[in-house]
């Protein structure tokens, strides 16, 4: 089931750790308290201040509209991490940056109690999807044949190309972060807008105010 928010709605794509960019792009949005700010995932890893995004959402969530936190995979990793699963994989994919943030350097081990006020209740908080009567926001993407309802929460954290090369229609416009396609501009196809412009790799963070498909960038 969808609703229609009374006001606009702003997608905000993978920020990965860069707290400048999206400081600097929450900056130029014309938010009103009647707006809902989305964040498609993929708060953290790789970038310089994963912590420092996480405050700054957790801030917003205070003092702004509406603000709906989705769950990207790699928050998904961080989490499988704390709880002792899944260690490398983390590691790998840029949980060092990460845990670097939060001011573990040595050898031990991070744990949940490690985490500073508010930011556990955070990640247990996020969501796998928001839907509204025109628009479904996913990280991912979805399978294709298969209603929202019966997603898998692993699909709609790791989906790639499955969901993007498809044509299948969802009946909604649905909007994505997750996979790069372009540094530039977000991808879009029928029924499908992929909003991760790569800021991490020196790309730009992107949102995407809806429903007027207003584009706003900062790099």
């Amino acid at each position: 089931m969808g609703n229609r928010p009374q006001g606009k709605i702003y997608a905000v794509g993978d920020i990965h750790g860069c707290l400048s960019h999206l400081e600097r792009l929450i900056g130029k949005l014309p938010i009103r308290p009647e707006d809902v700010l989305v964040f498609i995932g993929d708060y953290i890893d790789r970038g310089p201040d994963s912590k420092g995004v996480v405050d700054y959402v957790l801030d917003l969530q205070k003092k702004c509209c509406t603000t709906v936190c989705l769950m990207g995979n790699h928050e998904q990793m961080f989490l499988d991490y704390l709880a002792g699963r899944k260690r490398e994989m983390f590691l790998y994919n840029g949980g060092v940056e990460t845990l670097i943030s939060y001011g573990m350097t040595g050898r031990r081990k991070m744990e949940l109690s490690d985490l500073p006020p508010g930011h556990a209740e955070f990640y247990g908080r996020l969501r796998h999807d928001y839907e509204t009567d025109d628009f479904i926001f996913v990280h991912a993407g979805l399978r294709p044949g298969i209603p929202l309802s019966n997603q898998d929460p692993d699909d709609l954290l790791w989906i790639r190309f499955e969901f993007i090369r498809s044509d299948f229609d969802f009946g909604k416009t649905v909007i994505f972060g997750h996979t790069v396609l372009s540094r530039t501009e977000p991808f879009r196809a029928a029924k499908k807008i992929g909003i991760d412009t790569g800021a991490v790799y020196r790309g730009r963070l992107t949102c995407l105010e809806l429903p007027d498909m207003k584009l706003f960038q900062v790099s």
